[in-house]
């Protein structure tokens, strides 16, 4: 009903016309609910009148029950104030008394430790007087705690008189003390048997005493301990380097004979391990002045000598007291320079990082026990260096020393070199490579046993001298030109002739100069590994790495030079070849046998005795100057026919075979497809100048275009004099070749006198073209190239597109980290 509309409601009680007949009872039945209605809600209102009076009646009793409520809590609060006030008269006096029982309690209590604390103080007094330390120590404890009690107390007269007193007495107790300790160490001690113990004990009373007494005391033992040293090794006769272990052997013997009188100091109180710190200052001071004082320099082994003595005793100080021991491990690292490791596996090699790796985190571990160490009580003192340091800036001659030595040594070794290898050895290095580095590595064990800070770093600066000096000495064994007037005049200046011999030396001193280039590598590593922290950064061996490269790519060159000077004989006899009257093609010509005879001799064993890396970088040089070698030689020749330049055409492949088979014969084809591409690109351009020289005359500057781009005029010239064209016939051709002419008309055939030439179409009938030239040229150029190909005895050619894209592709090798040689 609530969502129905009232026509909704109607319609649906009347749907029909004959439902209309129940209208008027319908109508009666809504009236009588509504009477029914208007009944109730009259009688509702009226029950709701009677209810309110009957609510203001309920409102008002209830509001008079507050107010009683409210009366009887404010009586309450009456009569608790009055019992409160009745409480605190009845405890009025009861609080007095308990005031005063708290006061006469503190009272007592004061008194008996103030009874306590005179008789203390007067007992303490007669035990400092009776000097009776045991029983003072005990006294002073109790003496201390009861003052404790009183620093409430410290205005009042008769504390402050206690205090004054119980401080003359400690003051007492302090000299009486201190003069019984100035007996010790001077004998009594045997003839007294009772002062050990009786020291003993007062040492119990130094304990009782402020912590600045015993530091005092500490101190004043050992300076008296020590002044009878300074004053032995102080004079004339034991002031001297070389007496230096005399002092260290004083101090041992003085801890050992004194060990059972020193033993009445508590431990605690650390007297050897303090006795022996003063010990190593004035030691230190001490050859400070000796060292400072020397009028000339001091001898090497008299200050090798004090040197190790001293580090033995830092070492035995160290190892006793556990002050910070060292425990580096130096020799393994050294031992690991120099070592071939060609045949090791990659297993090997990961062991050997792992072992290297576990070294390292162990060594880290023992610095932080040693940081551990260096913070208990008793270690808080590193003896290593405190009195070795003084050395460091006196071991100049040290340094010169091992320098001379070195240098002698790799002298001798350089004059004793036989610049062979024994059959069989497998790294084909100089002997007086390895020889060189045992030594600087026994240097280097000798040195890093005596210190490992700026000595050290100034021995490494020695090994790179040392190391250069025989890079150097590499560099001067290897073949020189020839120079001065004589090899000027025949010449042969600057070319370098090479045995078999050299060659074989060549290869040991590349072999050896990477050797050196490794190792020293690897000493570098080894020393920022053992040498002290701040100069670690520092230690590089680069330059000394660049002086062995340059020796490198030095004796490469020097190799191609001389393989370069073994064919000036086969390159003359190739310009002596009567080019331009061969009759006919026949097998390839003597100079190319010669040139095979020379590689065949050569290659195997440069093969054999470098490495594939340098064998390839030896290869390229050799293709690069053998390629344009040959080409130059070419213009060398004299007259050229057309069967010499087919034979000639013949060679070239030939030679190309020879070059591409080098790494064949020298058994190492890892760079095989580079140096072929390398080798092709330079002797395509001997192909393609025999071409040049075969072809017509009236298409020679076409085919020279296409088939050499980067020509240039007096090249051309001479390639026309080599197809022996007369002087007035190369004008014409060079005049047309210079302005880019299109065609070019043959000399030789001229148009007969009387015979006019056909005349030119005119202009309005020729195409427009930007460049005639350049459009002659394009339109041409397939057709010469076709022609050029078919030139020669089975020549063959790429094309001028196919030779560009050979030329790209073979230029600017990448070949790892030896790039850079292929620009020397």
């Amino acid at each position: 009903m609530d969502k129905m509309s009232t026509l909704e409601y109607i319609n649906q009680m009347f749907p029909t016309e004959a439902s209309l007949s129940g209208v008027e009872p319908l109508m009666q039945k809504i009236q009588s609910e509504i009477r029914r209605v208007d009944a109730g809600i009259l009688a509702a209102v009226r029950q709701q009148s009677n209810s309110g009076t009957k609510a203001k009646e309920d409102l008002a009793a209830a509001t008079h029950a507050v107010e009683e409520l409210t009366y009887k809590i404010r009586e309450i609060k009456t009569k608790a104030e009055q019992s409160e006030m009745m409480v605190q008269e009845i405890c009025r006096d009861i609080k007095k008394l308990d005031f005063a029982k708290k006061h006469i309690t503190s009272t007592i209590t004061a008194l008996h430790r103030l009874t306590m604390l005179v008789s203390a103080v007067e007992q303490l007094q007669i035990m400092a007087s009776k000097r009776q330390y045991k029983e003072a120590a005990a006294q002073l404890e109790a003496v201390n705690q009861l003052c404790s009690h009183f620093e409430a107390y410290r205005d009042i007269p008769k504390i402050t008189e206690l205090r004054e007193k119980f401080k003359s007495i400690k003051q007492i107790l302090k000299s009486h003390v201190f003069s019984d300790f100035s007996s010790l160490g001077t004998g009594k001690e045997s003839e007294e048997t009772n002062l050990l113990q009786h020291l003993s004990d007062a040492c119990l009373v130094v304990d009782a005493l402020e912590p600045s007494v015993r530091e005092e005391l500490v101190n004043n033992f050992c300076s008296r301990e020590l002044t009878s040293y300074e004053q032995i090794f102080e004079g004339a006769e034991l002031a001297k380097l070389d007496k230096t272990e005399r002092r260290y052997a004083w101090i041992k013997r003085r801890m050992r004979t004194n060990e059972e009188i020193w033993k009445i100091f508590p431990t605690s109180w650390l007297v050897p391990y303090r006795l022996c710190i003063q010990f190593c200052k004035k030691t230190r001071k001490q050859l400070e002045g000796i060292l400072d004082n020397m009028k000339e320099k001091p001898d090497v082994a008299t200050l090798l000598m004090a040197l190790q003595r001293t580090l033995e005793f830092e070492d035995e100080l160290a190892e006793k007291f556990g002050g910070g021991t060292q425990s580096r491990e130096i020799g393994n690292e050294i031992e690991e320079i120099g070592r071939q490791n060609n045949s090791q596996s990659a297993s090997d090699i990961r062991k050997k990082y792992e072992k290297k790796l576990a070294a390292h985190q162990g060594s880290e571990n023992e610095e932080k026990d040693g940081n551990k160490d260096l913070s208990a009580p008793g270690a808080g003192f590193n003896f290593h260096g405190i009195i070795s340091s003084c050395f460091e800036p006196h071991l100049i001659v040290y340094i010169e020393l091992e320098e001379k030595t070195l240098m002698e040594n790799l002298e001798k070794l350089v004059q004793e070199e036989t610049w062979d290898v024994e059959e069989g050895s497998q790294n084909n290095v100089l002997s007086s490579s390895m020889q060189l580095f045992l030594i600087i590595k026994r240097s280097l064990k000798r040195c890093s046993a005596l210190t490992k800070s700026q000595t050290l770093y100034n021995l490494f600066k020695v090994f790179q001298r040392v190391l250069k000096a025989y890079a150097t000495k590499l560099f001067g064994r290897l073949p020189k030109g020839g120079t001065g007037i004589v090899a000027a005049a025949t010449g042969m200046d600057g070319q370098i002739k090479t045995s078999d011999r050299d060659e074989r030396v060549i290869c040991y001193i590349v072999n050896s100069s990477e050797y050196c280039h490794k190792t020293s590598g690897e000493l570098a590593e080894s020393v920022s590994k053992i040498i002290d922290s701040q100069f670690a950064d520092r230690v590089d061996m680069s330059e000394v790495q660049d002086e062995f490269s340059a020796v490198i790519t030095k004796s490469l060159v020097t190799l191609v030079h001389g393989l370069e000077t073994k064919f000036d004989a086969e390159m003359a006899a190739m310009t002596r070849v009567p080019w331009g009257t061969l009759e006919s093609v026949g097998d390839q010509s003597g100079y190319v046998n010669g040139i095979n005879m020379i590689l065949s001799s050569s290659i195997p064993v440069l093969g054999s005795l470098l490495s594939p890396i340098y064998f390839q970088f030896f290869l390229d040089k050799l293709a690069s100057s053998v390629g344009p070698r040959f080409y130059m030689n070419i213009f060398k020749c004299k007259q050229i026919s057309e069967t010499g330049a087919q034979q000639m055409l013949l060679d070239t492949q030939a030679v190309k075979t020879i070059l591409l088979e080098i790494p064949s014969l020298g058994r190492q084809t890892s760079g095989a497809a580079g140096y072929s591409k390398f080798v092709s690109r330079e002797m395509s351009k001997a192909e393609a100048l025999l071409k040049v020289i075969l072809s017509p005359v009236d298409s020679v500057a076409d085919t020279y275009r296409a088939l050499l781009p980067e020509g240039t005029p007096m090249e051309f010239q001479r390639i026309l004099e080599l197809k022996g064209l007369k002087k007035s016939d190369q004008q014409s051709i060079l005049d047309d070749f210079n302005k880019g002419s299109p065609a070019i008309s043959r000399p030789s055939s001229a148009a007969p006198v009387g015979q006019s030439m056909a005349p030119a179409p005119p202009a309005s009938t020729v195409p427009a073209i930007s460049n005639p030239a350049s459009a002659g040229f394009i339109a041409s150029r397939e057709d010469v190239l076709t022609r050029a190909a078919a030139l020669g005895r089975g020549a063959a050619t790429t094309g001028f597109k196919r030779f560009l894209a050979l030329t790209e592709a073979a230029k600017d090798r990448k070949d790892g980290p030896f790039r850079k040689l292929f620009n020397a």
